[in-house]
């Protein structure tokens, strides 16, 4: 019998009209809907009735834009005319974002501890303003700036006194004359260093200058003290929060001194410009590594240079405001009265950015007199890595001191790289060049030189920016400093006749030292047993 079932029509039955008139209704609510929401967001844009959270807060007049928003940073250098590296300062013509909107961070008399920074620079501003204002940034409320040559000239220090809490101390002949009559002259802790030219004459008048700057820290109501060049930032890390305000606030009340183990810049292009922003490796001190981990790994971290870091290894200080402080050397405080008590930081480090830039090799050559020969660079340098340098800046042609400079202080080698990250003698250290990042997109920089007195206009502060020819740069250089206490008369003889008692209470200065070497490893070992 046929299936008649295989004949019957293949046509849907019809919907009912109820159903038909529910799918309209849906239809025309999806179509009605997003056109009304767009027209809402027309008229309330239109009327300006919505008020952006991103802004609330905001200062007044800001660019109200995250980073990223802005136009791009690359565009805006290309198109500069300016021959300056410190338009680098400046990349942007209003903040990018608010988080700095305060840029002067001139910080109220109830915050404490009290903390200044002391330096001797001849940098000019694309150098200094990023370390201050960093150091600004994690709690150092007053500088002590004693300036020569570029930091020296009209228009550079003329910024640097405009910003809050900082102050400029020319070395005029005043300055020199009143130095020479310094204590210091007729003591014997500092006396091994007198006389000498170059880097010796350097750790005397920085020494000179952190003697005055106790002085000024005490009339400023400073808490703390500390000595550091501009090419040095402090790291923070171990407090609750990245600020060395809240490290010190830790710190007990009978610590008279605090050491910060340096960490060294470890560069991994030879094109380098800006150090802090552009350097994120580090060489770890031996203080806070493991002294197996340090000495076997010793041949490989030091890839045949002297020593296991280029330059010092003894760290920095900061030492407590208190009766009869005074410098012992430019990297440690000592007391006339007593011995310091002094306690060294487990994570806290200095950053040091030292040879980070190609450039560093010639600075170095220009800056001293002395005859490229391995016996005269002994008499203008303590450490032989800047023995080296010296030499080969003063001899090879540019193409050689590019390749030295590469096979000895470019970390070129991933796999070496690599293995001495993972044994910790390498870090990772992001937290300065985010912080100064910030600053330059937030035009922190630019503010302060767009703030400065009227006189000095932006085009001639770009102008004469490289130039240290100036008037006080000139009389910065009248009297070397090896050359400040001989106006005293018969000093040599007066530091002769001392009572030995007295001369065995003063110990000699710290200068830069070296970290331990290989032939130290026994020492070590023995120390452990």
């Amino acid at each position: 019998m046929p299936n008649h079932h295989l004949h019957a029509p293949l046509r849907p039955s019809q919907p009912s009209s109820s159903s038909q008139s529910l799918t309209s209704k849906i239809l025309l609510l999806l179509t009605i809907l997003p056109l009304t929401l767009a027209a809402l967001a027309f008229v309330l844009q239109w009327r300006g009735g919505v008020t952006d959270p991103t802004t609330r807060w905001a200062p007044p007049g800001s660019n109200h834009l995250f980073p990223g928003m802005d136009a791009s940073p690359i565009s805006a250098v290309a198109h500069s005319s300016s021959p300056s590296d410190c338009v680098n300062l400046g990349r942007s013509s209003s903040p990018s974002f608010p988080y700095y909107h305060d840029w002067k961070f001139d910080y109220g008399s109830n915050l404490r501890p009290k903390i200044c920074i002391t330096t001797s620079t001849s940098a000019g501003l694309e150098q200094i303003l990023p370390w201050m204002f960093y150091h600004k940034v994690i709690g150092v409320s007053t500088f002590f700036l004693f300036v020569e040559g570029k930091a020296a000239s009209p228009n550079v220090s003329k910024i640097l006194e405009s910003i809050p809490g900082v102050k400029v101390i020319y070395r005029t002949r005043e300055l020199e004359e009143k130095q020479a009559k310094s204590r210091i002259w007729n003591e014997t802790w500092l006396s091994s260093f007198f006389y000498k030219p170059c880097n010796y004459e350097l750790f005397v008048k920085q020494s000179l200058n952190m003697e005055m700057a106790i002085v000024m820290a005490r009339d400023a109501g400073m808490d703390w003290i500390i000595h550091l060049d501009t090419d040095e930032l402090i790291h923070p890390a171990g407090a609750r929060e990245y600020s060395l305000r809240q490290l010190l606030l830790d710190v007990p009340g009978n610590v008279d001194m605090v050491i910060f183990p340096n960490y060294e810049s470890s560069v991994e292009r030879d094109d380098v410009k800006e150090p802090f922003t552009e350097v994120t490796m580090f060489k770890r001190n031996y203080d806070h590594l493991p002294k197996d981990t340090y000495f076997g790994m010793y041949k490989e971290s030091t890839r045949g240079n002297p020593n296991y870091f280029l330059t010092y290894g003894n760290g920095k200080s900061a030492a407590r405001i208190q009766d009869h402080l005074r410098p012992n050397g430019a990297h440690r405080w000592h007391n006339y009265m007593k011995t310091p008590n002094e306690i060294k930081l487990e994570e806290a480090a200095v950053l040091h950015y030292t040879y980070a830039k190609f450039s560093d090799l010639t600075s170095r050559r220009d800056r001293c007199g002395c005859k490229p020969t391995k016996e005269d660079v002994k008499r203008c340098f303590m450490l032989e890595f800047d023995r080296s340098a010296f030499i080969i800046a003063s001899t090879a042609t540019e193409e050689e001191m590019l390749n030295w400079y590469r096979e000895h202080i470019v970390w070129g080698d991933k796999d070496v790289k690599m293995k001495l990250l993972r044994k910790g003698i390498l870090t990772r250290i992001y937290a300065p060049m985010a912080i100064i990042q910030g600053l330059r997109e937030s035009g922190v920089f630019s503010s302060v030189i767009a703030s400065a007195p009227s006189a000095f206009s932006k085009e001639n502060f770009f102008l004469s920016i490289d130039s240290s020819n100036s008037s006080r740069a000139v009389a910065s250089e009248s009297l070397p400093s090896r050359k400040l206490g001989k106006s005293r008369n018969n000093q040599a003889t007066g530091r002769k006749v001392l009572e030995t008692e007295v001369a065995a209470l003063q110990e000699a200065a710290i200068p830069p030292l070296s970290p331990p070497g290989r032939d130290d490893d026994h020492h070590f070992i023995e120390e452990a047993r």
